[in-house]
């Protein structure tokens, strides 16, 4: 039983990553195309009310989250309510122990991080980049930190938003594509759309 167990293990193992190693130059081209207009937007907002360096540290978290909803589409931490709920959490969370902690790098870094882990897991919200979202809060530059809580609206959220808008878009040109595959979301675009039309 437990040979079987592993055998069919080792099965869905190989045939995973052959899925994944499938060359399709398509896919690769709206995943390209999807991911560079989606940073290229944030980075043109931001370069507009951050000074250089912020952008290096705030495009950081949305690269990451681009790999997951251009790449891995079908990953749950790809999702929408992963997307955006992972991303302002931490950043509430990130700017909380900023404003309430002594500035102490080695105690508020780790718990900004750890904290928000724990609440994506508690709210269903885990998204990886999340954890970057809530350690810029601490070691952002001073513009940055003076942004306080206007960090979690803008950029955190905008950018988040954007990054949703175009992964929408691009992830559903081809029939192959699509995004996104949380059931429920899908139903309330659905939802959308038939309201829209009555």
């Amino acid at each position: 039983m437990v040979r079987n167990k592993l055998k069919r293990g080792l099965r869905m193992t190989r045939y995973v990553i052959y899925r994944e190693t499938l060359v399709d130059t398509k896919e690769h081209l709206y995943s390209f195309i999807g991911s560079f207009i989606g940073i290229a937007l944030i980075a043109f907002i931001q370069s507009k009310t951050l000074a250089d360096i912020d952008n290096v540290f705030l495009i950081g978290s949305f690269g990451a989250s681009s790999v997951l909803i251009f790449g891995a589409i079908q990953s749950p931490l790809a999702q929408p309510r992963n997307l955006v709920g992972g991303h302002v959490i931490s950043a509430i969370i990130g700017v909380t122990i900023y404003k309430i902690m002594p500035n102490i790098l080695w105690i508020t870094a780790p718990l900004a991080v750890s904290l928000s882990i724990v609440m994506m897991q508690i709210t269903k919200t885990l998204h990886p980049p999340g954890g970057a979202a809530a350690l810029i809060a601490i070691i952002g530059t001073d513009k940055v930190k003076q942004l306080g809580y206007l960090y979690v609206l803008t950029p955190v959220l905008t950018g988040t938003l954007i990054l949703l808008i175009v992964a929408l878009v691009f992830n559903n040109l081809t029939p192959n594509r699509k995004y996104p595959t949380d059931r429920r979301f899908t139903n309330f675009l659905r939802k959308r759309k038939a309201d829209l039309k009555t």
